[in-house]
């Protein structure tokens, strides 16, 4: 632990006698396949460097503090009382569900005083309620004595709490990459079936670049449910012939058959040629090709653009700036769009003066 997170937490919490331990959980960016985890796709997100580390000390009661860096919002739940959702708590309702499932699973948790610090910028589309979802699981775990053996569960678990506690409803690929990321792999994940498997991303001379467009995603949520409806109701439109497992498996003619309306078959059109970018991005990565791996993030962002219409002037521009920025092989938005980031594959050599010159256009 480095010593400057003790130090800070012993300003914040006075000194105690047990252990102050501390544990991280990264944020992630998916590579390819965006908007297509509901609707039954692949999907390839990827652990990050940044990320939540959560300082933490045992306390000899049953109540839980939290307190983060970044905001002055103090936390307090009471382990022997009913820990609901409660708007004013905030980011704090997203450890609060966790500790809530852990104790219906029968959990022994005990008094702790928590300190989060961070380094995900919020609401960039990097993951960090998943983060602090994942992290208060792992630390709590460890805390109690209990093995984390089983990652995949406490992924749904985290998934279970922000759509149930938190009240979003998301997908099961934010929470997976958190707690399953492993170094320099990719998780090629069946949003459908739950399988995965990891993919390895070596890079070489190249390095995965994020560009934060210092957006909020404030149409992001609108859009989303937007989208989500709109590919219902190609779904409906198909009706006998509609794939049982996501629309990312029907084929491009029966659409064209069936649906006339040209921002439903926009929707389609992205939403089925995603797929297959992401299969591809698969084999030319674990065959080295980063160049035709550069040109299918390309691809994504142009389809996310103009078939799904998700990106909006902030994210259009800074991928642009990064396309002709030196050294770049591609680049794509990540996450739900409207801002947020988006990620460059970049000759490692190249960076200070990609990072100059993507700067410069987009400043």
């Amino acid at each position: 632990m480095p010593p400057f997170l003790a130090q800070e937490f012993v300003h914040l919490y006075g000194p105690g006698d047990h252990e102050v331990r501390s544990f991280f959980a990264p944020g992630r960016a998916n590579l390819i396949g965006e908007h297509i985890d509901y609707n039954g796709g692949l999907v390839m997100p990827a652990a990050v460097t940044l990320g939540i580390t959560a300082t933490c000390r045992l306390r000899s009661d049953r109540l839980i503090r939290l307190h983060s860096s970044d905001d002055a919002l103090a936390v307090q739940i009471y382990l022997d009382r009913p820990i609901e959702p409660d708007p004013a708590r905030s980011w704090g309702n997203y450890p609060a569900g966790v500790l809530r499932e852990l104790l219906l699973q029968g959990v022994d948790l005990r008094g702790t005083d928590v300190l989060f610090t961070t380094t995900l910028p919020q609401g960039a589309g990097l993951s960090s309620s998943a983060a602090m979802e994942v992290l208060t699981a792992f630390s709590f775990l460890a805390l109690a004595e209990v093995p984390a053996s089983d990652l995949k569960a406490i992924a749904l678990l985290c998934q279970k709490v922000e759509n149930q506690f938190v009240g979003v409803n998301c997908g099961i690929m934010d929470q997976f990459a958190v707690a399953l990321g492993k170094e320099d792999c990719a998780l090629l994940l069946d949003c459908e079936s739950q399988d995965y498997r990891y993919v390895p991303v070596a890079l070489g001379t190249h390095a995965l670049v994020i560009m934060n467009t210092s957006r909020q995603r404030r149409l992001a949520d609108s859009k989303y449910n937007e989208r989500r409806a709109e590919c219902d109701a190609v779904l409906q439109l198909l009706g006998a012939d509609a794939p049982r497992n996501g629309l990312v498996h029907a084929s491009w003619s029966t659409v064209l058959s069936h649906v006339s309306d040209p921002v439903l078959r926009r929707r389609a059109r992205h939403v089925i040629s995603e797929q297959v970018r992401v299969e591809q991005a698969c084999h030319v990565l674990v065959a080295g090709d980063l160049a035709a791996f550069g040109r299918l993030l390309t691809e994504s962002h142009a389809s996310l653009r103009d078939n799904y219409e998700v990106t909006g002037p902030h994210l259009d521009v800074i991928v642009g700036a990064a396309l002709q920025a030196p050294g770049c092989l591609g680049a794509r938005m990540t996450g739900a769009g409207f801002g947020g980031c988006a990620i460059a594959l970049v000759e490692q050599v190249e960076i200070p003066d990609f990072t100059s010159s993507v700067r410069s256009a987009y400043l």
